[in-house]
């Protein structure tokens, strides 16, 4: 008897050191495949694990603009956009955040001089609008690939955000459910590096 309350308790000290550890935030996320599906992905973030999506292009340590897959590469989040109207837990977190509104966009032509860069709608070039009807980016977090310096060409539009019903594949983002997001963003800042790994 006593051995089953000392192992009990010793769970709850280290579900509780866990805790604690994740409350004074998060400086690494490491991502990589689930086995078998190289479009899905492990999210861990301290001792927890989350499913996520990845591109439909699986891992690449050579990212090109198209190719659907997601680069194999340390990102930081650097900040973030969010529907106030749809995602409440968009102002819970220490990164700097965004409203998204209608004239939001992300160009993705690499020979345009706003390549890998928000501009405004209406827009010349090819962009995506991030005001999303299927609201994969009411949450939408900016990690810092192909941005200083911008190489054409290596991808653009790289975000860690909301995920599809069934984690289906993403265009070489990560993405993630509205409540894995809403549980990890108080633990985010300009510090946390997520780590996409084999």
């Amino acid at each position: 008897m006593i051995c089953s309350v000392a192992r009990s308790y010793k769970k709850k000290r280290d579900r509780n050191a866990a805790g604690a550890n994740l409350r004074k935030g998060l400086r690494v996320l490491t991502v990589r495949a689930r086995p078998g599906n190289p479009s899905q992905g492990l999210l861990q973030a301290g001792r927890t694990v989350f499913a996520c999506a990845l591109g439909r292009g699986g891992i690449s340590a050579d990212k090109r603009e198209g190719d659907g897959a997601t680069p194999l590469a340390p990102m930081r989040i650097l900040s973030g956009y969010f529907r106030g109207d749809q995602f409440s837990s968009g102002r819970k977190t220490r990164l700097a955040m965004t409203p998204i509104g209608p004239d939001l966009g992300w160009c993705e032509v690499p020979d345009d001089r706003n390549y890998n860069r928000p501009v405004k709608i209406p827009y010349g070039a090819s962009h995506e609008r991030m005001r999303r009807d299927d609201r994969l980016y009411d949450a939408c977090l900016v990690l810092d690939w192909n941005l200083a310096p911008r190489r054409r060409g290596r991808g653009s539009a790289i975000f860690f955000h909301l995920a599809r019903p069934g984690f289906t594949p993403t265009q070489g983002c990560v993405a993630v459910t509205a409540r894995t997001m809403a549980r990890l963003l108080p633990l985010l800042s300009d510090k946390t590096v997520m780590r996409v790994v084999r």
